[in-house]
């Protein structure tokens, strides 16, 4: 059993064929997937595939990316929002200076609200960081002094500080395809020493194909792919990196259960 910890099925890169998508993931042994809101106001196509698949859930949040959009959606509104069963998660949120796409300023603002909205619900707030290490961890470590929340960096590749910052405030590294390019031996090296009980794998499909699918759409089946090379990184068995990180899946999104009401 594995899960895909983040992907974003509502894009239009699976509208044709959603059914056979899942149905592909299911046969690899993908037991669970999560995917994850980019626009509140858009939420409802996200919501609508959680509520179609018994094995999907999903997340709402706003991507930085649409901060400067999104500015009006605050702690209280995520709150609410975040009461209905099959929303497992808050995001994603957090900060891209590789684009910038959305002020600074605006990318900071809403990740604060996002982590209120996480520490008050106690769901996971799924965290975008790219280019931004110093900021992302002086946020994180300010906003823990004013309490605790749950949290994980998806597609992890930063460095090895914000990642073991990170750990110490007690939150979660998720691992993409990307772990598996040939260029990435850095992230492979830091993946190898972070602690087992705080690894998980994702796809962020459609996006970053892991080898041997490299340049082609992603999709949660090729998770699998993903926990090979991060198996042989740390050096267990592929059972073994699909064992912990399912664990470590459900002891984060805690609302997500182990067992479904409805055969998948």
């Amino acid at each position: 059993m594995l899960v895909d910890s983040h992907c974003h099925l509502d894009f239009p890169d699976f509208a044709s064929e959603l059914d056979a998508v899942v149905a592909r993931a299911r046969a690899a042994g993908i037991r669970r997937m999560v995917t994850i809101s980019t626009r509140v106001k858009k939420h409802a196509q996200v919501l609508a595939i959680a509520e179609k698949y018994p094995d999907v859930f999903c997340s709402v949040g706003t991507h930085p990316h649409n901060a400067h959009e999104e500015l009006d959606i605050d702690a209280e509104t995520l709150i609410a929002l975040a009461q209905h069963p099959r929303i497992v998660a808050i995001g994603e949120a957090g900060l891209d200076y590789h684009y910038d796409n959305s002020p600074r300023e605006a990318q900071a603002t809403s990740l604060r609200q996002h982590i209120a909205a996480a520490r008050e619900t106690e769901l996971p707030l799924v965290i975008h960081a790219r280019d931004c290490d110093a900021d992302m961890a002086r946020i994180l470590e300010d906003e823990s002094g004013k309490g605790a929340f749950p949290a994980i960096l998806h597609c992890f590749t930063g460095g090895r500080d914000l990642a073991m910052r990170a750990i110490a405030l007690g939150h979660y590294v998720s691992l993409t395809g990307i772990l598996t390019f040939k260029n990435s031996q850095n992230l492979r090296d830091i993946a190898r020493e972070l602690p087992a009980d705080r690894i998980l794998v994702e796809t962020d499909a459609p996006y970053l194909a892991p080898l041997p699918y490299r340049g082609k759409r992603n999709e949660p089946a090729f998770v699998v792919e993903t926990a090979k090379v991060l198996a042989e990184t740390r050096g267990v068995t592929a059972d073994e990196i699909a064992s912990q990180t399912t664990e470590n899946f459900f002891r984060l999104f805690s609302k997500v259960p182990r067992q479904l009401a409805d055969a998948a």
